[in-house]
């Protein structure tokens, strides 16, 4: 009953929030939004924690409070848009979405496919309808969320706006192996990559705590040669913004070796991105392996 009724509730909120005026939709989630701090609920300590990670002990508690809310805010508004987004048009997706770097990108991708590496900040999902909308081929990978007819829907959302998607577990063939052909046939690999989902990641250095984070788009830039990129995305007032920051892959040494310095730039990548943009950042979950010094 509970299944059945965490899938009415997405995908009323699908059928609802995309017929709500926007200004409307946008004051309802930011209630909830300020509701859910004011509430400070699990899923808000475990915000605050993450983010008095990223910005230190130095920082005053009521200055924590607003970020807080402000990142409660920003995450509201990701599926507000998310909610929105299939109703939406290849013009009002390349409006919504600004790349700094997409001269660059595009010359990438001249070259054949691209890993792209991002963690879970700001709208990804706006992302991908930028890059489908610009008839570039892309592909991710999914967790399986619960209950089924929910990973149904969001398996037949993400296909709307354009994307192919592989599940995490329990495709007919491993992920990586359909990846690498993916890649090397021209198209953007997009891979959510600051959270490890199979306890078998690679330990780094994050915020001056340690995590593990997902080895596969190091590997797979490793293995295919090529370009392995970070991407920041930020909410302004009326887009989703976006910009690249290009990995240097190690040349020499043992493969696991380079999986684990390529790994561990790409970590710092990351820092650099939510550091500009910390409230943009959406980790409700535990991330960290210990209690780090800074906090």
């Amino acid at each position: 009953m509970r299944d059945r009724l965490t899938e009415f509730g997405y995908a009323a909120g699908w059928r609802l929030v995309r017929a709500l005026p926007l200004p409307a939709a946008r004051a309802l989630f930011r209630a909830a939004a300020d509701r859910a701090a004011r509430g400070n609920g699990p899923g808000t300590q475990r915000l605050r924690r993450n983010l008095r990670q990223v910005v230190g002990p130095e920082v005053p508690e009521a200055e924590l409070d607003t970020l807080v809310r402000d990142g409660l805010r920003s995450y509201a508004r990701y599926w507000m848009e998310a909610f929105r987004l299939p109703s939406q048009s290849k013009q009002d997706h390349l409006r919504d979405f600004h790349l700094v770097h997409e001269a660059e990108l595009d010359a990438m991708l001249a070259e054949g496919g691209v890993i792209l590496a991002l963690p879970h900040v700001a709208n990804w999902d706006a992302a991908a309808a930028y890059l489908a909308s610009r008839d570039y081929k892309m592909i991710t990978v999914a967790e399986r969320l619960k209950p089924e007819g929910l990973a149904e829907r969001f398996l037949a959302y993400r296909k709307k706006l354009g994307m192919e998607v592989l599940p995490h577990t329990g495709g007919e063939r491993p992920p990586l192996d359909v990846l690498t052909e993916k890649a090397q046939q021209g198209y953007v690999v997009a891979l959510l990559a600051d959270r490890d989902l199979s306890a078998r990641g690679v330990e780094v250095e994050f915020f001056g705590g340690r995590t593990r984070m997902p080895p596969g788009p190091a590997l797979l830039a490793i293995r295919t040669g090529l370009p392995l990129v970070a991407v920041d995305l930020w909410f302004s007032e009326t887009q989703t913004m976006a910009k690249l920051r290009p990995i240097e892959l190690p040349a020499e040494g043992a493969l696991d070796a380079r999986v684990r310095e390529a790994t561990q730039r790409l970590a710092h990548a990351f820092e650099q991105g939510i550091a500009d943009h910390p409230q943009d950042w959406h980790m409700l979950q535990k991330l960290w392996l210990n209690t780090a010094a800074r906090i």
